[in-house]
């Protein structure tokens, strides 16, 4: 594809890859873009249960549940708090936190 046939298609937000839609964003700062791999996890989760999530500007998560849209500035401390009550939607999100701290606990240098 050509770079105009590349924008125009963006602007129609038509622009697959193999079978895979891909979308075009603006380039964010390093830390923007690590807030927002921070949310991966979580948002696969809550694509594949069907919460219709979606990532804001500049990395916010928000997403359906029992008919309200919830939104989180980062990961883990209001997150914690809401999925602390024991209902199975909040525990698959509990297990996707606990994941993301762990591997944070990896890549951290002593």
């Amino acid at each position: 594809m050509t770079k105009k046939k590349i924008l125009r298609a963006a602007r129609q937000k038509k622009i697959n890859n193999k079978g895979t839609p891909i979308r075009l964003s603006t380039c964010f700062s390093a830390e923007i873009r690590q807030a927002r791999r921070e949310w991966d996890n979580i948002f696969k989760i809550l694509k594949d249960k069907i919460f219709q999530p979606r990532i804001l500007y500049p990395a916010k998560i928000s997403f359906r549940y029992d008919g309200e849209i919830k939104t989180f500035p980062n990961p883990n401390p209001k997150l914690r708090e809401f999925i602390s009550a024991r209902h199975p939607q909040k525990e698959m999100l509990k297990k996707a936190v606990i994941h993301e701290k762990e591997k944070k606990k990896v890549f951290k240098k002593p």
